[in-house]
C-alpha cells in the first residue's frame, strides 16, 4: 500500500501521519469556537465576571502583585508570567457568563503555577526559546538534508548532519508541545476547584465550565499530536535515506 502511494507520487507517511491530526486540529478548533459561543449566551446564577472570577482565585491564593486587565480580541486570554499580568479578552473581562468565568479562572490558574513555582511550567519556560528554534528551523533543515541527497549524495556527510540537527532541534519544540499538556490540565483543575471550594458555581454551571476547558484542551492535545506525527515522519524518513 505505501509503495502504491509513493509510486502515483504521493507521500504515504504525509497521508499516514500527518492529515489525520491536520484534521483533528481544525475539528479541535471548531470545537472551543463553538462551546466558548454557547456557553457565552448562559450567565451565572450568581452575576460573576471573568475579571470577578480571576481575581478571587488570586486572592485565594495570596497572589496580590498579579494585575487582571482587559485586551483586545476574543480568545486572546493569557497570563504573562515576565509581567505578571493576568488579560483577559472582551468577551471574558466584564462578563457573567459560564463561558468568560471558566476561560479566566482558567488563565488565572497559570498565574497560580507560576506563584507557586510549580515544576512543569518552570520546564515549559525554559523550553520556549528551544521550541521556537525547534519548529522554525527543524523541520527545514532536515528536509534540505533530505534535497541535498536527492541531488546526489556527494556531500552526504552534510546532509546527514543536516536532517539529524533537524530532527534533534525540532524534538526540543515536540517536547514543549508535551510539557504543554500537564500544564494546560493542571490550570483547568485549579480552577474548577477554587471555583467550587468557593461555591462561585453551582454544580451544574461547573460542568459546563469544564466543557468549555475540555474543548480548549482539545486543541493542545491536537497541536502535541501534530507535532509528534512530524517527529516520526522525520526520523522515518531519515532511516529510509539510510
Amino acid at each position: 500500500m505505501l509503495d502504491m502511494l509513493g509510486a502515483i507520487g504521493l507521500d504515504p507517511l504525509y497521508l499516514i501521519l500527518i492529515i489525520p491530526t491536520l484534521l483533528l486540529s481544525l475539528w479541535a478548533q471548531f470545537t472551543v469556537k463553538s462551546t466558548f459561543s454557547k456557553y457565552s449566551n448562559e450567565r451565572c446564577a450568581k452575576g460573576i465576571t471573568g475579571s470577578g472570577a480571576a481575581a478571587l482565585l488570586l486572592k485565594s491564593n495570596n497572589i496580590n502583585d498579579v494585575a487582571v486587565e482587559p485586551v483586545k480580541g476574543s480568545l486572546t486570554d493569557h497570563y504573562s508570567p515576565g509581567e505578571k499580568k493576568l488579560r483577559l479578552s472582551e468577551p471574558v473581562f466584564g462578563i457573567s457568563t459560564i463561558s468568560a468565568v471558566g476561560v479566566a479562572a482558567h488563565e488565572a490558574g497559570h498565574a497560580i503555577q507560576h506563584a507557586t513555582k510549580w515544576g512543569p511550567l518552570a520546564l515549559r519556560s525554559v523550553l520556549v526559546p528551544i521550541a521556537n528554534i525547534g519548529s522554525q528551523f527543524g523541520p527545514t533543515m532536515a528536509i534540505i538534508g533530505f534535497g541535498i541527497t536527492a541531488v546526489g549524495g556527494l556531500i552526504d556527510s552534510i546532509a546527514s548532519l543536516l536532517i539529524t540537527g533537524g530532527i534533534l532541534l525540532f524534538s526540543g519544540a515536540v517536547l514543549f508541545y508535551i510539557i504543554t499538556l500537564p500544564v494546560e490540565f493542571n490550570a483547568s483543575n485549579r480552577a474548577i476547584a477554587i471555583l467550587r471550594s468557593g461555591n462561585v458555581l453551582s454544580e451544574d454551571e461547573l460542568k459546563k465550565v469544564r466543557k468549555v476547558l475540555n474543548a480548549a484542551a482539545m486543541t493542545y492535545i491536537a497541536s502535541a499530536l501534530t507535532a509528534i506525527a512530524n517527529l516520526i515522519r522525520l526520523i522515518l524518513l531519515s532511516k529510509r535515506r539510510r
